[in-house]
């Protein structure tokens, strides 16, 4: 338990030191959880009350950047947020799964470069070498790199990197984001000439219908949470009620899914604030519509790269 609090206020320190203050926000939130739930701990109220105190200050951090007439570049040395990631568990498991977490951290925040190292770092990682190929992907075509995710693309399947099963889940996932939208195939070296640019390399048609039920056959054996390329949204309540908008998915870990919104948005940022609850979601996955709902966890501006000026959305999907 103490190890496992002291792990989760190491990453908030460091997502705080790097302007990732929703990030830190939420560890904060987390290791409160769990000493609120553990009526046993040992100086529990001074511990409750001393995490009171870091989320005053981290709120006030917040409303500094907000307030700021300008947005500041981020730190140069943004990747030592993925080196302290590492060193911060000793169980391997744990040391892989925080540095895909920081990973795509990188790549929310527009640090696509560093983020495209860590990623290919991983591919040698097996329970991670699927998801990083994926985000490899997400990473090219965020930037509009087509032509560089066709490559790449080809790269893998002229090695060994992954075995056939990995490879057609990452293929499908690529046919099916670039169907969503709407983009060519880049012109990719080297590729067989049996394989179909028409066809989806995976099982056949990407959506197939829309469900109530939540029951989907991922087709990924590593267990992962079903892919989610774009949401549409109705809105029930402030600016936007009545309305339904249709937003892609630029990164997704696990439940969690980011979406980046353009900062002349004005009213879907006023109304996709944290906390807002999202009863009526249709969730765009490779095998079919679902409707679910979930909670808008993490707002933050984006403070470089390409996207610089924009808004990173996180929802938490809670029911498919």
């Amino acid at each position: 338990m103490t190890k496992k609090i002291k792990h989760f206020l190491q990453q908030a320190e460091v997502y705080r030191k790097q302007g990732l203050l929703s990030e830190a926000r939420k560890k904060y939130e987390q290791v409160t959880e769990i000493i609120q739930n553990n009526n046993n701990m040992p100086n529990r109220q001074k511990l409750l009350d001393g995490l009171a105190k870091k989320m005053d200050v981290l709120k006030a951090e917040v409303e500094a950047v907000e307030n700021a007439p300008s947005t500041p570049e981020m730190s140069s040395h943004v990747n030592d947020l993925i080196k302290k990631l590492f060193s911060f568990s000793d169980q391997e498991k744990d040391k892989n799964d925080a540095a895909l977490e920081g990973a795509i951290a990188l790549a929310k925040f527009g640090q696509f470069e560093g983020a495209l190292e860590e990623f290919h770092k991983l591919l040698d990682v097996d329970s991670q070498c699927v998801a990083a190929g994926k985000n490899i992907v997400r990473c090219y075509l965020e930037t509009g790199l087509v032509e560089g995710a066709a490559q790449k693309i080809a790269e893998w399947r002229n090695t060994d990197i992954f075995s056939p099963e990995q490879l057609e889940i990452i293929l499908t996932f690529y046919d099916n984001i670039l169907a969503k939208k709407g983009l060519q195939k880049g012109k990719a070296p080297d590729k067989p000439a049996s394989e179909s640019d028409t066809a989806p390399a995976g099982t056949g048609e990407s959506v197939s219908g829309e469900t109530d039920t939540g029951e989907a056959d991922t087709g990924d054996s590593d267990d992962e949470f079903l892919d989610i390329s774009a949401v549409a949204i109705t809105f029930d309540s402030g600016p936007c009620k009545g309305e339904q908008i249709e937003l892609d998915v630029s990164f997704q870990s696990g439940n969690i899914i980011s979406l980046i919104i353009s900062s002349k948005d004005e009213e879907l940022i006023e109304s996709l604030k944290v906390g807002y609850r999202l009863d009526d979601v249709h969730f765009y996955s490779p095998v079919a519509i679902f409707r679910g709902s979930g909670v808008v966890s993490a707002q933050t501006r984006i403070k470089s790269g390409p996207k610089m000026g924009d808004f990173s959305l996180d929802i938490t999907i809670e029911s498919l």
